[in-house]
């Protein structure tokens, strides 16, 4: 039955996205829980929570009586998004609009609504309210990406692979190791949202050009009491907005989180190339293309790096609303009114789309095996080069010996083992047993196993440390 009534809300919401959606954000991308906050009825919501929190304060100097309170917050109930779109169709002022309705259904209870505070009191704070529950969405998705992952280099710890440099073979190392500089990089993207919430999830109350003046002498203490019952901390200053710094570094760090997503997904979408293979999306039954049958193509790793480049994009946006005339001007206010939902719900099905990817991830054991042996040996010329110099040759001398040896592996298509018993000079130096061991690839792995480790503590201690 529960079934059966998911798949109806399904249908009616496509069928309603197909007659009234413009942007894909509102059917297409996104959870509905990311959704729900940037909803039309959430942000009034949160701006009517914010204006009733003011006549709180104003309660504490007798300005406002309790009933007066509950008559207020009884009429908001019944103000809608659209009828505040009329009559700001009619004022110009959105916020205006809402405060008149508000004051107008609440009848003589409705004096001191809005009393002192000008628009930006309200749609900052109510931002701040919204970014508090967008921003621990967010950190709770890196979190379970960061536990997938972390459970992912444990497994893989000692598969060793192909490490690439410049799209080349260069050193060996494991899959596990691979996995675990991710897991790095995203704690620090958690780091990073631990430290930008300090600073956005701050309210502002603070009037016209920021000075408290309609409060008198007790402007701090109104803005004291709002900030308990919203449970938020005040910004130190402001003029008529909230510094809009903060809001670029979150558009920032966002931004950089969907780059590091876009990052492993190019990972996957290089390494599942037929003639590499070694690891690939794995969802079953999904259609690759419409006309080729074979195709299995990585559309889940496209789609993350498609929605990055969407997301960076909107830096320079963010970027460009720090600087406002004066005390403030308007140009931030058009442009943040796309940004700030979008970012969240891009980064929102973007992290979304990492789960997927990440829980569904094949391991291909037999290509990655004959990929490390797919250069005969010169991966590990390295490895040749230094035990070379250990044994007595000077370093510079050795890299050159040794890649006259690779040479001859390419000319020759023997193996650098092969090549290296061939030659006296090499086997001066080394006995076969010993050049076995030099050409091991599981000999030549260093710290790796330590490395994992440190990463996936320095994860553990971030995530522990991180309000959700």
């Amino acid at each position: 039955m529960r079934l059966q009534y998911k798949l109806i809300n399904v249908e009616h919401t496509l069928q309603l996205a197909m007659e009234d959606g413009i942007c894909p954000l509102e059917w297409r991308y996104g959870s509905n829980e990311m959704r729900k906050l940037f909803s039309r009825g959430e942000i009034l919501k949160r701006r009517i929570q914010v204006e009733i929190a003011l006549l709180k304060a104003l309660s504490k100097y007798g300005l406002v009586k309790e009933e007066d309170i509950q008559k207020v917050e009884k009429a908001s109930l019944t103000i809608r998004p659209e009828e505040v779109d009329e009559l700001e169709s009619k004022i110009g002022h959105d916020v205006m609009a809402m405060v008149v309705l508000m004051a107008e259904r609440s009848g003589d209870s409705g004096r001191y609504v809005h009393f002192g505070a000008t628009s930006y009191d309200i749609v900052d704070t109510a931002y701040a309210l919204i970014f508090r529950d967008a921003i621990r969405l967010v950190k709770r998705k890196i979190m379970e990406i960061l536990e997938i992952m972390i459970s992912l280099a444990i497994k893989y710890k000692d598969l060793v692979m192909v490490g690439r440099t410049h799209g080349q073979h260069a050193l060996p190392i494991t899959l596990g190791f691979k996995i675990a500089n991710y897991i790095y990089e995203f704690s620090r993207s958690l780091e990073r949202l631990n430290e930008v919430e300090k600073r956005i999830v701050k309210g502002k109350i603070a009037g016209a050009v920021g000075t408290m003046a309609a409060w008198g002498n007790i402007g701090l203490e109104i803005e004291e009491n709002i900030m308990k019952l919203l449970e938020l901390r005040p910004h130190e200053i402001s003029t008529q907005v909230a510094p809009r710094d903060a809001f670029a570094e979150l558009t920032s760090d966002l931004a950089i989180l969907a780059s590091q997503c876009d990052r492993f997904a190019l990972e996957v979408r290089e390494l599942m190339r037929p003639e590499i293979n070694e690891i690939s999306e794995g969802v079953e039954g999904r259609v690759g293309s419409s006309t080729m049958p074979q195709k299995e193509n990585p559309v889940t790793s496209e789609k993350i790096g498609g929605l990055a480049k969407v997301l960076r994009s909107l830096v320079v946006a963010s970027l460009e609303n720090i600087p406002l005339w004066h005390e403030r001007d308007l140009t931030n206010s058009s442009s943040e009114r796309i940004v700030i939902s979008h970012e969240f719900l891009i980064i929102d099905e973007i992290l979304d789309s990492m789960t997927n990817l990440l829980r569904n991830l094949r391991v291909n054991f037999e290509n990655i095996e004959k990929n490390l042996n797919l250069t005969k040996g010169q991966i590990m010329a390295e490895s040749l080069m230094i035990n070379l110099t250990l044994k007595g040759m000077k370093r510079h001398e050795a890299h050159q010996y040794v890649n006259k040896l690779t040479s001859k592996v390419r000319q020759t298509g023997k193996t650098l083992l092969e090549v290296c018993l061939e030659d006296n000079l090499i086997l001066s130096y080394f006995s076969k047993q010993e050049l076995e061991n030099v050409f091991n690839p599981k000999n030549y792995l260093g710290s790796y196993d330590k490395l994992i480790e440190r990463a996936i503590g320095y994860a553990k201690a971030i995530i522990k440390g991180s309000e959700i």
